[in-house]
Protein backbone atom coordinates (compact mmCIF):
# COMPACT_ATOMS: atom_id res chain seq x y z
CA UNK A 1 0.00 0.00 0.00
CA UNK A 2 1.14 3.46 -0.40
CA UNK A 3 3.93 5.01 1.89
CA UNK A 4 2.37 8.96 1.12
CA UNK A 5 1.26 10.19 4.15
CA UNK A 6 -0.90 13.26 4.72
CA UNK A 7 0.99 16.19 4.62
CA UNK A 8 3.28 14.96 1.70
CA UNK A 9 3.52 16.65 -1.41
CA UNK A 10 1.56 14.99 -4.13
CA UNK A 11 3.51 13.24 -6.28
CA UNK A 12 4.05 14.97 -9.72
CA UNK A 13 2.99 13.14 -12.85
CA UNK A 14 2.57 13.32 -16.76
CA UNK A 15 0.50 10.68 -18.45
CA UNK A 16 -2.63 10.76 -21.06
CA UNK A 17 -6.31 11.54 -20.78
CA UNK A 18 -9.02 9.80 -22.44
CA UNK A 19 -8.30 11.92 -25.61
CA UNK A 20 -4.17 10.83 -25.78
CA UNK A 21 -3.91 13.98 -24.64
CA UNK A 22 -0.90 14.82 -21.81
CA UNK A 23 -2.43 15.54 -18.61
CA UNK A 24 0.14 16.87 -15.52
CA UNK A 25 -1.14 16.94 -11.89
CA UNK A 26 0.65 20.49 -12.31
CA UNK A 27 -1.83 21.21 -15.08
CA UNK A 28 -4.34 21.42 -11.73
CA UNK A 29 -2.09 23.89 -9.69
CA UNK A 30 -4.39 26.51 -7.34
CA UNK A 31 -7.33 24.02 -7.61
CA UNK A 32 -8.23 21.14 -4.86
CA UNK A 33 -7.80 17.99 -6.80
CA UNK A 34 -9.55 14.44 -5.92
CA UNK A 35 -6.81 11.77 -7.78
CA UNK A 36 -8.47 8.30 -7.28
CA UNK A 37 -7.00 5.33 -8.37
CA UNK A 38 -9.44 2.18 -9.28
CA UNK A 39 -8.51 -1.03 -10.78
CA UNK A 40 -10.88 -1.61 -14.33
CA UNK A 41 -13.04 0.88 -16.48
CA UNK A 42 -16.86 -0.70 -16.31
CA UNK A 43 -16.65 -3.32 -14.18
CA UNK A 44 -19.25 -2.83 -11.02
CA UNK A 45 -17.29 -1.37 -8.14
CA UNK A 46 -15.59 1.10 -10.55
CA UNK A 47 -18.60 1.86 -12.11
CA UNK A 48 -20.57 2.46 -8.86
CA UNK A 49 -17.57 5.12 -7.98
CA UNK A 50 -17.39 6.95 -11.28
CA UNK A 51 -21.01 7.44 -10.86
CA UNK A 52 -21.47 8.75 -7.81
CA UNK A 53 -18.59 11.50 -8.68
CA UNK A 54 -20.60 11.91 -11.63
CA UNK A 55 -23.81 12.52 -9.69
CA UNK A 56 -21.93 14.80 -7.52
CA UNK A 57 -20.21 16.46 -9.63
CA UNK A 58 -21.77 20.00 -9.48
CA UNK A 59 -21.07 20.02 -5.76
CA UNK A 60 -17.17 19.27 -6.27
CA UNK A 61 -16.97 21.73 -8.23
CA UNK A 62 -18.69 24.37 -6.45
CA UNK A 63 -16.28 23.47 -3.52
CA UNK A 64 -13.14 23.64 -5.22
CA UNK A 65 -12.39 20.33 -6.35
CA UNK A 66 -11.69 19.21 -9.91
CA UNK A 67 -12.05 14.69 -10.49
CA UNK A 68 -9.11 13.21 -12.02
CA UNK A 69 -9.67 8.94 -12.32
CA UNK A 70 -6.74 6.54 -12.93
CA UNK A 71 -6.92 3.58 -13.97
CA UNK A 72 -3.65 1.49 -16.29
CA UNK A 73 -6.77 1.05 -19.12
CA UNK A 74 -5.89 2.36 -22.20
CA UNK A 75 -7.10 5.95 -23.45
CA UNK A 76 -9.59 4.17 -25.80
CA UNK A 77 -11.39 2.23 -23.24
CA UNK A 78 -11.19 5.23 -20.74
CA UNK A 79 -13.55 6.93 -23.73
CA UNK A 80 -16.10 4.25 -24.06
CA UNK A 81 -16.28 4.35 -20.15
CA UNK A 82 -16.79 8.07 -20.39
CA UNK A 83 -19.29 8.13 -23.00
CA UNK A 84 -21.27 5.16 -21.74
CA UNK A 85 -21.46 6.36 -18.02
CA UNK A 86 -21.48 10.46 -19.15
CA UNK A 87 -18.92 11.04 -17.07
CA UNK A 88 -18.17 14.69 -16.74
CA UNK A 89 -14.22 14.88 -15.55
CA UNK A 90 -10.86 13.51 -16.71
CA UNK A 91 -9.64 10.09 -16.56
CA UNK A 92 -6.05 9.15 -16.73
CA UNK A 93 -4.60 6.27 -18.74
CA UNK A 94 -1.49 4.99 -16.66
CA UNK A 95 -0.46 1.97 -18.50
CA UNK A 96 2.91 2.15 -18.10
CA UNK A 97 2.20 2.12 -14.55
CA UNK A 98 4.37 5.45 -13.53
CA UNK A 99 1.24 7.12 -11.58
CA UNK A 100 -0.19 3.70 -10.19
CA UNK A 101 3.83 3.37 -8.79
CA UNK A 102 4.49 6.87 -7.91
CA UNK A 103 1.48 6.99 -5.70
CA UNK A 104 1.80 3.48 -3.90
CA UNK A 105 -1.44 2.07 -5.57
CA UNK A 106 -0.02 -1.28 -7.23
CA UNK A 107 0.47 -4.15 -5.86
CA UNK A 108 -0.56 -7.57 -4.68
CA UNK A 109 -4.48 -8.44 -4.83
CA UNK A 110 -6.30 -11.26 -4.04
CA UNK A 111 -9.69 -12.44 -5.87
CA UNK A 112 -11.18 -15.78 -5.14
CA UNK A 113 -8.19 -17.06 -3.89
CA UNK A 114 -6.19 -16.02 -6.58
CA UNK A 115 -3.37 -13.60 -6.04
CA UNK A 116 -2.52 -10.84 -8.84
CA UNK A 117 -0.86 -7.77 -9.31
CA UNK A 118 -3.37 -4.56 -9.76
CA UNK A 119 -4.43 -1.40 -8.62
CA UNK A 120 -5.61 -0.92 -5.37
CA UNK A 121 -8.71 1.43 -4.63
CA UNK A 122 -7.11 4.42 -3.50
CA UNK A 123 -8.62 8.16 -3.14
CA UNK A 124 -5.76 10.80 -2.55
CA UNK A 125 -7.64 14.47 -1.72
CA UNK A 126 -4.66 17.33 -2.56
CA UNK A 127 -5.00 20.51 -2.08
CA UNK A 128 -4.17 24.04 -3.70
CA UNK A 129 -0.54 23.72 -2.92
CA UNK A 130 -0.30 20.06 -4.05
CA UNK A 131 -0.08 18.91 -0.70
CA UNK A 132 -2.00 15.43 0.03
CA UNK A 133 -5.00 16.42 2.47
CA UNK A 134 -6.50 13.17 2.78
CA UNK A 135 -5.74 9.32 2.13
CA UNK A 136 -9.23 7.37 1.78
CA UNK A 137 -7.88 3.79 1.41
CA UNK A 138 -11.13 2.11 2.61
CA UNK A 139 -13.47 3.70 -0.59
CA UNK A 140 -16.95 3.13 -0.30
CA UNK A 141 -17.99 2.81 -4.14
CA UNK A 142 -21.66 4.21 -3.72
CA UNK A 143 -20.81 7.21 -1.12
CA UNK A 144 -16.91 8.50 -2.34
CA UNK A 145 -18.20 11.48 -2.17
CA UNK A 146 -19.39 11.77 0.91
CA UNK A 147 -16.01 10.32 2.43
CA UNK A 148 -14.80 13.56 0.78
CA UNK A 149 -17.09 16.14 1.18
CA UNK A 150 -18.44 14.83 5.12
Amino acid sequence: MSNLQVGDVAPAFTSKDQHGNPVSLSDFKGKKVILYFYPKDDTPGCTKEACNFRDNHADLKKKGYEVLGVSVDSAKKHQKFIDKYELPFTLVSDEEKQVVEAYGVWGKKKFMGREYMGTNRVTFVINEKGIIENIIDKVDNENATSQILG
